[in-house]
């Protein structure tokens, strides 16, 4: 479903700078948008142009498959529906506390006084920031500032939530705060549109993405699509993504044993499946191509045929009658992941989790769950890329427990299926269930 559509937008300040022209963009329910382009290219102004904060002189804003009216009853139906946060926090923050300017957009809209306390509270809890509501926003961290900022457009309850380069000067830590919140926002059908100079974020996380240079729109596709026409990044002065990079470099080499073209660390591992060659002595009569019986060979392979050969294939044959044959090994044995749903957390539970034994590595995804776990002296692993960090460690045949919670559970279950789809190997993923106590698929 279409929220919010333009088409042929064209805006010039009134100082006469042309912002934007012909600019055509669609943001759908439940999608992941990135606007990738240089400074200057009209990001911030078709931002403002998308909630009716500015008029465009030419073109239409489409909502709800209706040309948006610049009266007051449509302006406010956009701007409940269309949230932005700005790249500075400071330039959104403004009250004397963080309660105060979450319950600002609420006020506003004349909601009863308890059903704001209720609504701000819930979205202070959910971001993460609740214990700080009476504080100052501006004596607050960077990271801190932007979830103030985001809690008080989610507050809203939008369709549509568009950030401003969301991950400018947070470290590393806050930006994965941030990106986790943003997951979770978007498995509840939040349209989630971004900005941003960072092409492998762009790259790895968007469902679909709109070049915009030179206050137009140059090309609009996948990321697959996107990065992979090197006339479209040539014009719009971009480099290709790092994970591509090195896909291309171990293609040139012949070690990609798949054409699927990854967009994550663990698929790239994917690719790397080179078989090993090596000399084994063959009777006449063995051919090119020809599989061979590992049983026949074992005192030659060795240990190789103790660390699971599961196909063998003769390459080449020397005119000394040896042969080069490749083998491929399968993968030592998978791990599983087990993600434990904070939102029903049990101190007795989790202690007998680790306690067990079962589990190599611990992980911790979003604010709140980072908060709860530390609060009992917990200490996670992996705090960052822990879902990419996870399929890696699984892989290796190691176990993994992550703690989260809210649609973080549902969003951790679906990357790691969706990368097994893709790949072919078979992870465990389990959710762990309060009320039974027990594993569940």
């Amino acid at each position: 479903m279409t929220i919010l559509e333009t088409t042929d937008l064209k805006y010039t300040y009134p100082d006469g700078t042309l912002a934007i022209e012909d600019v055509s963009i669609s943001i759908e329910k439940g999608k992941k948008i990135a606007l990738v382009g240089p400074n200057g290219s009209g990001k911030s102004t078709l931002f403002l142009l998308l909630n009716g904060t500015l008029k465009p002189q030419e073109g239409e804003i489409i909502f709800h498959g209706k040309p948006l009216l610049y009266e007051k009853a449509s302006l406010r139906d956009v701007r409940k529906s269309v949230g932005i946060v700005f790249q500075n926090s400071d330039d959104q923050i403004f009250a004397p506390t963080v309660y105060q300017d979450v319950a600002f957009g609420p006020i506003n809209l004349e909601m009863p006084e308890e059903e704001v306390a209720a609504k701000v509270n819930e979205t202070l809890e959910y971001v993460g920031l609740l214990e700080l509501k009476d504080k100052p926003p501006h004596h607050l961290s960077g990271g801190q500032k932007k979830k103030v900022a985001i809690a008080g457009v989610v507050v809203m309850e939008p369709e549509v939530i568009i950030l401003d380069e969301p991950l400018t000067s947070l470290d590393p830590v806050g930006a994965d705060e941030i990106l986790d919140l943003l997951n979770e926002l978007n498995q509840f059908e939040k349209a989630i549109v971004i900005s941003t100079h960072d092409i492998d974020f762009a790259y790895s996380w968007a469902d679909y993405i709109y070049l915009l240079v030179n206050r137009k729109i140059i090309g609009s596709g996948t990321p697959e699509e996107i990065f992979r026409d090197p006339g479209m990044l040539k014009d719009a002065g971009l480099r290709i993504p790092m994970v591509l990079e090195i896909y291309y470099e171990i293609q040139k080499r012949n070690m990609a044993s798949v054409n699927r073209v990854p967009k994550t660390v663990p698929e790239i591992v994917d690719t790397l499946k080179p078989p090993s060659l090596i000399w084994l002595d063959v009777p006449e009569g063995v051919k090119e191509g020809d599989k061979l019986d590992l049983g026949l060979y074992a005192e030659q392979l060795g240990e190789i045929c103790s660390e699971g050969v599961v196909d063998t294939r003769v390459l080449h044959i020397h005119e000394s009658g040896q042969a080069i044959v490749a083998v491929k090994r399968i993968r030592a044995g998978i791990g599983r992941v087990l993600i434990y749903d904070t939102d029903n957390y049990k101190l007795k539970e989790i202690k007998g989790l680790l306690a067990s034994g079962d589990f190599d590595v611990v992980g911790a995804m979003g604010k709140k769950t980072k908060l709860i776990v530390e609060s009992d002296n917990l200490k996670p692993d992996l705090t960052v890329g822990v879902i990419d960090k996870s399929i890696l460690t699984a892989l290796c045949g190691k176990n993994v427990l992550i703690f989260t919670g809210g649609g973080m559970v549902d969003h951790a279950v679906r990357r790691i299926s969706d990368y097994c789809k893709k790949s072919g190997v078979r992870i465990n993923v389990d959710v762990f269930n309060r009320e039974t106590g027990e594993a569940q698929d």
